[in-house]
């Protein structure tokens, strides 16, 4: 009896024995299936371009309003003066800007305080943009985390948005077939 390519059948005596085999004498593995997967984005080319432009502005933002933040909490915690416009202090003086031991101003806006708040929702801003463009290039979790974090530390924000955007760029020109979705 022969197979169709007329090689004759392996006789069983001429095996080696299971246990006599080694690494060397099974080879190489063939490659696993989904290393050979082609890179895939989350978005058009169009779409992760405009969620790295979306992401650079928000975190530009999110970077100026958090050292404004770390200087208005120098301010206020080292000299107990906080920045207010348009009011009155207690003796009666009106003034445009200002700072001030907040007990000495009678009215007036805090414009400390709306740094606190501006800062928060750009952060928020900043996280969804975050997330859109990590979404779209699908990257790993650490990946994410690290882009959050940029939000929190003063200049952090600066470098992760050069080097995120410089790595979505390298990605996006190394896979071009990778963003022809439609």
């Amino acid at each position: 009896m022969t197979h169709e390519n007329n090689t004759p059948p392996v006789d069983p005596a001429t095996l080696p024995d299971p246990e006599d085999i080694t690494v060397d004498d099974i080879g190489q593995a063939p490659p696993r299936p989904e290393s050979q997967k082609k890179r895939r984005f989350g978005g058009t080319h169009r779409q992760i371009r405009s969620a790295m432009g979306l992401y650079k502005f928000t975190s530009w933002l999110t970077g100026i309003f958090l050292l404004l933040l770390v200087l208005q909490m120098i301010v206020k915690y080292g000299f107990q003066r906080e920045l207010f416009a348009g009011g009155t202090t207690e003796d009666g003086t009106e003034f445009v800007l200002g700072l001030y031991h907040e007990q000495m101003v009678v009215e007036g806006i805090n414009i400390s305080l709306l740094v606190l708040i501006v800062h928060g929702w750009l952060y928020v801003l900043y996280l969804l943009a975050c997330f859109r463009l990590w979404s779209m290039m699908r990257w790993g979790g650490v990946r994410l985390l690290a882009m959050a974090g940029g939000g929190v530390v003063p200049f952090l924000s600066f470098f992760v948005e050069k080097k995120v955007n410089h790595q979505a760029e390298v990605e996006l020109a190394t896979h071009p077939e990778a963003v022809l979705r439609y």
